[in-house]
């Protein structure tokens, strides 16, 4: 492998949208994330519904009506 080409590997804080920060190791000082294990439906058994501009409203108005034909 080829010397000084590769980027310097740190350790990275991660912080999620409902407040959890953990570290992690990455080429990056932070990121920041939408969801992760604490929150994800996955692991906690919990469906979250994100409603972003009525989209959840229209799926639902028409998966009803395909449902009445």
């Amino acid at each position: 492998m080829k010397a000084n080409i590769h980027p310097e590997y740190k350790t990275c804080t991660v912080k999620c949208a409902c407040g959890n920060t953990f570290e992690t190791g990455s080429v990056r000082e932070s990121m920041s994330v939408d969801i992760c294990s604490n929150c994800h439906p996955f692991y906690t058994g919990r469906q979250k519904l994100v409603d972003t501009g009525g989209r959840v409203d229209k799926f639902k108005r028409r998966m009803g009506q395909v449902k009445e034909d």
